[in-house]
Order: structure tokens, then sequence, then C-alpha cells
């Protein structure tokens, strides 16, 4: 079973400075305001994905088939982290998709991790359980707002 959440050691790793998500606005940006590379890969209903898991590896991964591979997709990072009525927001800006492949089972769940530092995990969102025979998947990404971003800090 899987469980939502941001990741225990995403929060400590953020105070460190290892992760730069969205574009950088600060002067001086870190790594010249180059948002790192994050990645959101699928996870079978029967994998056991959590808040406390600290890097991303292939265990309970949909297996790849057709245009699924093991590893997930590029993560959209056009948005640059904000803050709304005290809370911190950050929400990937475009949705991840993917096309014309069989799922390997029913998978409930979605990982990001940062594939720029060492495949850190930052978050697991779960779903209402999907099985795709040779279809498409498509996870829309929430209003990038304080109510609503992906990630939220208060």
């Amino acid at each position: 079973m899987n469980t939502a959440g941001q990741c225990y050691s995403f929060w400590s790793e953020l105070m460190q400075g290892v992760h730069a998500l969205g574009p950088g606005t600060l002067t001086p940006a870190r790594i010249v305001g180059t948002p790192d590379v994050v990645k959101a890969a699928l996870f079978l209903a029967s994998a056991s994905r959590g808040p406390g898991d600290t890097t991303y590896n292939t265990t309970g991964e949909l297996a790849a088939s057709g245009n699924y591979t093991q590893g997930g997709v590029t993560v959209t990072m056009a948005n640059a982290p904000s803050v709304t009525s005290a809370v911190a927001h950050f929400t990937p800006s475009a949705s991840f998709s993917w096309t014309a492949f069989s799922s390997s089972g029913p998978f409930d769940t979605c990982v990001l991790y940062n594939s720029s530092q060492a495949d850190r995990q930052i978050s697991v969102h779960t779903f209402g359980s999907q099985s795709i025979v040779a279809g498409n998947f498509s996870l829309t990404m929430p209003v990038d707002d304080n109510l609503t971003g992906l990630l939220r800090f208060s």
C-alpha cells in the first residue's frame, strides 16, 4: 500500500539547499537560476512507497511497456516557487503524460524525485487505482497557489 506525502528527507534537504525547483528568481540564484531535473514515475498499487522513502528506486514501479519507461517522465519546471498568505507553494507547470502503454498491473501512485541530486525523492502522490491497456494516462496539475499547490509549506 502506498501513502501520500512529502518525503521527510526533502524537508531537511530544502533547508540545506539541495533542491532547486523552478527557475531561480533570487540573486544570486543557485546554479545560475537553472532548476534541477525532476522526474515523475508511476508505481503499482501493491508497492510500498511513502513519505519515509529517501531515494527513488524501481521497486514496485510499472514495468517498461510501449512508451512507459522506468524512471518516468521529466517534469516541466517553468514556475518558480512562491509565497501566498504565509504558505510557500510550488506546482510543476505542465501535466505528466504517458502515451500508448499497457500497465504491468493496477497502479495508484506517482513519485516525484530529483534526478539531478542523486535521485533524492521529493514526494509521493496517490490517486484512484488505474489499469491501462494500450492507452494514454495523464495527471493534471492543480492550480499553483497556497490552497491547492502540489507542494505546500506553512
